[in-house]
């Protein structure tokens, strides 16, 4: 039996070191601080008996677990990141274990009234019963994707300590600075040598995931001109008021708030300004390779047609590609998707098979030559204070991990 009480505390020990990444940096890992959990991990699957067990100069780990049947099996990886978001806050996370979930309001902190509500987030209701981990209201938990560095070490652990399980060659990885998209940018696939692999880094259990978004990232510079505001008729260019009409000419229903399944959007997640110059920074977003390269000409087209109106050489965009549809890459290799379904049947988890909207590690991998799917690590609500994971789930995912090891193994005899 996998013990809960060992889940709690290796995952309570992953989220308490301060991981978060910064986009602004240009260094891998992008935040010193990320060396703490990974360095520990390192000495980890060397504690539990791995082999093969490397931290390169860029904090990109890997080990193995070798074959314990003598037929030839394909070689799988399991993956997960160990940064947190910057989106909040991720230094002195301070984890509750809610023991028997009773389906009402959770307290997160009481001096701050800040409650974790099943009318607000529904999915509490599907846990009822269980043990939950929540964050103290101040912080991110970490879960994304400290969830699934545990569910990976501590399947490595059990298969370990289970020799009765046969499987072929397993390898293990985990990455830096996947929530800024660096995540995959120094991944070693050739070293890594595995044939295919999973990122444990979905959330609900059941999730099972091949599609994710086409993602590029735009910044719209736009230059004005100050002058004296009491004689700057006809002379003043109020870059600000020129930002607000490029805003306001993209399509104002395909936002994040109003999109939902496989609809793209346009995101402005930052601006800064004054009447000289002002900066929109976007993320643009569809599964749709078609539709992701019309949303990119849109906007091409707005800053040409900005221009006209307004004189060349007032609004730049640079768009840059960020990673694509994982789809692509994966449909050639289908059964890597059906052992994993196979695996979650066989252990009475209904498969829930949809489109990420989003992105992960195995996305930029399997354009890299390792098609990876991505399997369900059990936390909601990430990157925020209302961010928890069922242990159960959390048990699943580890469950699933094995059997699928165990279904590769078996069905290459």
């Amino acid at each position: 039996m996998i013990s809960k009480e060992q889940i709690i505390k290796r995952f309570t020990s992953y989220v308490t070191i301060d991981t978060e990444s910064d986009p602004n940096s240009g260094t891998t890992p992008s935040t010193k601080k990320q060396w703490d959990l990974a360095n520990k991990l390192a000495q980890e699957l060397k504690a539990i008996g791995l082999q093969n067990v490397s931290i390169d100069n860029n904090a990109y780990i890997m080990a193995t677990l070798p074959s314990n049947v003598e037929h030839d099996v394909p070689t799988i990886g399991f993956i997960s990141h160990f940064d947190t978001s910057p989106d909040f806050t991720g230094a002195n996370v301070k984890p509750q274990i809610i023991e028997n979930y009773n389906g009402k309001d959770i307290v997160l902190n009481e001096e701050e009234n800040i409650i974790l509500s099943p009318d607000y987030f529904d999915d509490l209701l599907q846990y009822k019963g269980q043990t939950l981990i929540t964050t103290d209201g101040t912080t991110l938990l970490g879960a994304d994707d400290k969830a699934g560095i545990c569910e990976i070490v501590s399947a490595m652990e059990y298969l370990i300590k289970n020799p009765e399980i046969k499987h072929g060659k397993i390898r293990v990885g985990f990455t830096p600075d996947e929530e800024i998209g660096r995540g995959a940018h120094k991944f070693d696939v050739e070293k890594f040598g595995a044939d295919w692999a999973y990122t444990m880094d979905g959330s609900q259990i059941g999730e099972l995931e091949y599609e994710n978004f086409n993602a590029a990232g735009a910044i719209v510079t736009i230059k004005g001109k100050i002058v004296h505001p009491g004689y700057a008729k006809g002379k003043m260019i109020n870059s600000m008021h020129i930002a607000t009409e490029f805003i306001n000419s993209l399509p104002r229903l395909e936002t994040p708030e109003h999109t939902s399944g496989y609809q793209g959007f346009f995101h402005l997640h930052d601006m800064e300004g004054n009447v000289e110059e002002t900066k929109l920074h976007y993320i643009i977003r569809d599964h749709d390779k078609k539709h992701f390269e019309a949303r990119k000409e849109m906007m091409v087209k707005l800053t040409n047609e900005l221009n006209t109106q307004y004189g060349n050489e007032v609004i730049f965009t640079d768009i840059k590609d960020q990673y694509f549809n994982m789809r692509e890459k994966i449909e050639p290799v289908m059964h890597i998707v059906d052992v994993a379904e196979e695996a979650m049947k066989q252990l009475d988890i209904k498969p829930l098979i949809k489109a990420i909207r989003g992105g992960t590690d195995g996305s930029q991998l399997s354009y890299m030559g390792l098609p990876c799917p991505n399997i369900f690590a059990g936390g909601h609500n990430f990157h925020g204070r209302y961010e928890y994971v069922p242990v159960e789930s959390m048990i699943k995912a580890i469950e699933v991990i094995c059997k699928i090891a165990e279904l590769t193994a078996n069905k290459y005899k």
